[in-house]
């Protein structure tokens, strides 16, 4: 009998959701983390599920891939809640994609059109329909696109019910612990430690987000780069109390049932520079108070910044990538959408050795011809 663990190396979303999944299967799992579990990316995300609101011309693939996701969240929920005891706070409202002007609303246009062709359940409204249907919206909108199908969940409590439900389910996480490479091997594939630690495991699995392409030892180097996103949190306090998820071309508003309301977020190619500054403030309020004027006086509780995982092509990375060594990493803006999906494909794939019609698109095969060696 094998008594090695499947090694993951990361602790965001990607990281306890596999892990959790593999260990209600009865694997053994060990969860390594650079840092402290979930306080990466998925701290700061906003815990948007929105496949309609970020429908792309050219990536039907990843679209279906999202939408699928989306279809498995409320079942998923219910089972991490179960299993942990802690709400993970899913809401479905819905979202609306706000024009302040006339160029915006030329550009919503095509991708509500778009998404009509595709059969997406989606509606255009007028500036006065969305006034009335979202009374906190600016006055004087040139239009918006109404994605009743869009969820949201609690990204914090989210963190926190993966990781207690994976350690109810038997699961082992150390934290600050870095992984500097792995040792690829068909039986006893292994990872090293900054600290010189080796350790073996049955299977290894790379889901650590931005620092993915930095771990050693593959045989060529993951193309991945970090994404920067700058967020603010505001306090919403009565007579305000936005109801719905509010995109625009400039930042988004998502309201918290604790009463936080996230405003996001940037999208900045500093390398892994995460520090919070003036101009990128600056552009969430500016963007975001075009939306929504009432924000104006809402005091500000936290602000922050993250670092999305984004690969070449901006799609995820998911299979395996050397023998004994999964990639389940590279989830740009979607990680916290792509959880079920990817946990239980990529579970899947390790525990019976098949790659579902839902990963094929995704092999990190597609960058093997072109990479170099780590």
């Amino acid at each position: 009998m094998n008594t090695r663990p499947v090694c993951i190396v990361g602790g965001g979303v990607i990281g306890l959701a596999l892990g959790w999944e593999l260990a209600r299967a009865g694997k053994r799992v060990l969860l390594l983390e650079r840092d402290r579990v979930g306080r990466a990316a998925s701290w700061v995300s906003a815990g948007m599920l929105a496949p309609d609101a970020e429908i792309q011309f050219e990536e039907p693939e990843l679209y279906q891939f999202s939408k699928e996701s989306l279809r498995r969240w409320p079942d998923y929920a219910q089972a991490l809640e179960a299993a942990s005891g802690v709400s993970v706070d899913l809401r479905t409202e819905g979202a609306l994609m706000v024009a302040p002007d006339r160029d915006s609303a030329e550009a919503y246009r095509r991708i509500y059109r778009f998404a009509k062709e595709q059969g997406l359940n989606v509606e255009w409204l007028t500036g006065d329909e969305a006034l009335e249907l979202e009374p906190f919206l600016a006055p004087r909108l040139a239009g918006a696109m109404h994605a009743p199908e869009t969820y949201q969940v609690d990204n914090r409590r989210l963190i926190e019910a993966l990781r207690v439900a994976l350690e109810k389910a038997g699961g082992e996480i150390r934290e600050q612990v870095a992984v500097v490479a792995v040792e690829p091997d068909e039986v006893r594939p292994a990872v090293r430690t900054a600290e010189g630690e080796r350790i073996e495991a049955e299977t290894v699995v790379i889901a650590a987000g931005a620092w993915s392409g930095q771990i050693e030892g593959l045989g060529w180097k993951p193309p991945m780069r970090p994404i920067k996103g700058q967020v603010i949190l505001l306090t919403m306090e009565p007579p305000f109390g936005l109801r719905y998820v509010v995109r625009g071309p400039d930042a988004y508003l998502v309201p918290k049932s604790d009463g936080r309301l996230i405003v996001g977020a940037t999208m900045e190619e500093m390398g892994f520079d995460t520090r919070v500054t003036a101009g990128g403030l600056y552009k969430l309020l500016e963007g975001a108070w075009e939306l929504v004027p009432g924000i104006y006086d809402l005091p500000v509780q936290e602000i922050g910044a993250g670092l999305r995982p984004g690969t070449r092509d901006n799609r995820p990375i998911l299979g395996y990538g050397a023998p004994g060594i999964v990639l389940a990493t590279g989830h740009y803006r979607h990680g916290i959408l792509l959880t079920p999906i990817t946990a239980q494909e990529v579970a899947r794939l390790i525990l019976t050795g098949e790659t579902s019609p839902w990963l094929a698109p995704f092999s990190p095969e597609r960058f093997l011809t072109a990479s170099t060696p780590s």
